[in-house]
């Protein structure tokens, strides 16, 4: 063992300092500094900026559930789902996930960052070809990244450039290819027609992270790919509960041989705490509300046409989008974050998206739609922004 340096070790942490200063600086400069948006009770603004896209996080009903839960589990879980930390509500979400999107079996994770690094991280290894959108969630990218996998980026949302890669790899490899299913930030749907049947010619896999689709789109709620594509179609489905659900977590989809796959060999399923029991119970009722309640998503359709109607007239620069997802493309960063202050100003709360989020010059304010928001505050969101545009246009 070296000897304590003083020195040395003044200079090591000298070192790290002048890293962290050096990093910090830079994005400062860059004008890309983030900062957390602390929300406090009783905030009157009007929230453009989640992915509570049902409005049930706050239903008293779900409230209730988790309450429920916590009582006759306790608040946390004590342990992984290996050990003693799976209950028999992790067990009826797991099925009750599975029956809803038409699979075989599902398997809970406590974030959807973790499941797609479960797995890619057990599905894949330095002889596994992972064919990627290029507009991919960043939980996707990484955990190809971190199961040492062979990586290439088809461009977005294109099915002859996938092929022209597919045609590329050698006979016998084998492939998977990984998409969203509605793209976080542009709001757009991939052409999952496309995708399963070049997966099929191809004798490839398709995991699809259907993150923010679950709950929101199809006649139940189960998401761009659920009960419309089977398992042998579409054969990892990746879902989230902390957005049209509105509480938290994530869940895999897909046959028995998949499950039990990740059981033995997803490190993030298998060295993680377990869901605390009243989240997985809150989630269960959700579940079974946003079944039952199809009205929600038809008042979130029609706010989201009346919302596009609206922008479209005023010739607000609005993205191609049928989802609860509105992009407005602005290009400028510090235009981007003008806008997005100027709507605080007014009551509104809008999410400005910059690089490294998004390409250079593809800057704009996410605005996102639930079904808890009505016509007026949407006629007051495109006020705001004719007034943020007028302002442009005087400077």
């Amino acid at each position: 063992m070296r000897p304590f340096d003083e020195h040395t070790s003044l200079m090591n942490m000298g070192n790290w300092q002048t890293f962290l200063a050096h990093h910090a600086a830079n994005q400062q400069q860059a004008g890309r500094w983030r900062h957390r948006a602390v929300r406090k009770s009783g905030d009157e603004r009007i929230d453009f900026a989640s992915n509570d896209y049902l409005g049930l996080s706050s239903d008293p009903r779900i409230i209730e559930a988790q309450q429920r839960g916590a009582q006759r589990h306790g608040a946390g879980s004590g342990a992984s789902h290996l050990v003693t930390g799976h209950c028999d509500v992790h067990h009826e979400l797991e099925e009750a996930l599975a029956r809803h999107t038409g699979r075989e079996r599902a398997l809970l994770f406590s974030t959807g960052y973790m499941a797609n690094l479960g797995v890619l991280q057990a599905l894949c290894d330095s002889d596994c070809l992972v064919f990627q959108d290029r507009l991919n969630h960043a939980s996707l990218l990484d955990g190809a990244r971190l199961a040492n996998a062979r990586s290439r980026r088809y461009h977005h949302a294109n099915g002859d450039d996938l092929q022209r890669l597919l045609t590329r790899a050698a006979p016998g490899q084998r492939r998977l290819i990984v998409s969203d299913g509605v793209f976080s930030m542009d709001g757009d749907i991939a052409p999952l027609e496309a995708l399963t049947s070049i997966a099929a010619h191809h004798h490839a896999w398709l995991m699809i992270d259907d993150a923010h689709g679950f709950g929101v789109l199809g006649e139940h709620g189960d998401g761009c790919v659920g009960q419309r594509y089977a398992s042998d179609q579409v054969q990892v489905l990746v879902g989230t509960l902390g957005k049209a659900l509105g509480t938290a977590g994530a869940f895999v989809a897909g046959d028995a041989t998949l499950i039990d796959h990740l059981i033995q060999f997803a490190r993030p399923y298998i060295y993680t705490t377990a869901l605390p029991p009243g989240v997985a119970s809150a989630s269960l009722e959700s579940l079974s509300i946003c079944a039952s309640e199809p009205e929600r998503r038809r008042h979130l359709q029609h706010l989201i046409a009346h919302f596009r109607a609206a922008a479209l007239t005023a010739g607000l620069p609005l993205m191609d989008s049928s989802t609860p997802i509105q992009p407005l493309l602005l290009g400028d960063e510090a235009r981007v974050m003008r806008w997005s202050h100027q709507l605080a100003e007014q009551g509104l709360s809008v999410g400005a998206i910059r690089p490294p989020t998004v390409a250079a010059g593809q800057a704009r304010l996410r605005i996102t739609l639930s079904a808890r928001h009505d016509v007026g505050s949407i006629e007051r969101l495109v006020n705001a922004l004719q007034h943020c545009q007028q302002g442009e246009l005087q400077r």
